[in-house]
Formats: structure tokens, sequence, C-alpha cells
């Protein structure tokens, strides 16, 4: 069973700002270190992102994912899922997104079960590692808008 890993960050801008960049996928290369590609393959009927294709290219992990994604009404988080990945059998992750004071807490939770045999710590390591990252881009891309 896949442990799941999350983190929460405040982020100085009102959470409609948040969610914009959030929902931008195909930019993730100019922000986001460990994306090297991102297509939107498909949107939904409100023009989100449906589905994406994103290259990921860690220290640990190089990999093509196709992730799935849903976008409640309300905008205040979004959910994807793994599609398909030649590393990895599965991955769910949220974004979560509230307001606070005159900005965001955001969180993010990610879960990830690797095809390939790895230590717990070591993937624990590297969850922790991902998502501190993302939540530092996304900090820095909103609040540099």
């Amino acid at each position: 069973m896949a442990e799941k890993t999350a983190q929460t960050i405040h982020i100085e801008a009102d959470p409609s700002t948040v969610m914009d960049v959030i929902a931008d996928i195909g930019s993730y290369p100019d922000w986001v270190s460990e994306y090297k590609e991102a297509e939107v393959l498909e949107e939904d009927p409100s023009g989100n992102p449906k589905v994406a294709r994103l290259v990921l290219d860690t220290s640990v992990l190089k990999d093509t994912l196709v992730l799935s994604y849903t976008w409640p009404k309300d905008r205040k988080s979004v959910k994807w899922s793994l599609v398909s990945s030649s590393l990895l059998r599965s991955m769910d992750g949220v974004y979560r997104l509230a307001s606070k004071g005159s900005g965001t807490d955001v969180t993010y939770e990610l879960t990830v079960d690797i095809a390939i045999p790895m230590i717990g710590l070591l993937k624990r390591k590297a969850e922790r590692r991902l998502i501190d990252t993302a939540l530092k881009d996304l900090k820095k891309r909103v609040e540099a808008e």
C-alpha cells in the first residue's frame, strides 16, 4: 500500500490566481524544474485540462506520464491520477487551496507507487522533495506575476 505524503505552503495571492497557474499545465516546464515537457491532450467542457502528458526528469526518476485531472466547480482543489507511465504503478495527487488572510494556503498531497524496487525511505524522500520543490516553484511563479 502506497503512503500519502503532504505539505502546505502559504502564497501571497488569492485562490483564483493560484489555481490559474496550477491549471496552466502547458507552462509547467517554464517554472517546474522537474518537468521537461508538458502538453494538454484533452480539456473538460469548462476548458480545464482533463488529460495531460508530462515528461518528468528528476535525479531519481525519468519518465513520461499521462495524467487525468478532475476539477471541482469551485476550483478550490484539483485531483489527478496516473493513466500511463513506464516506471509508476500508480500516482494520485491533489492540490487543495484555502483562503488565509490576504493569501492562500496550498496543500499538495501525493501518493506514488513505483514499479521498480525502491527502499521505502528513499521513495518517501523522493516524494517529499518533489512536493517541496513543486510548492516552492508554485509560490515563486504566482508571487512573481
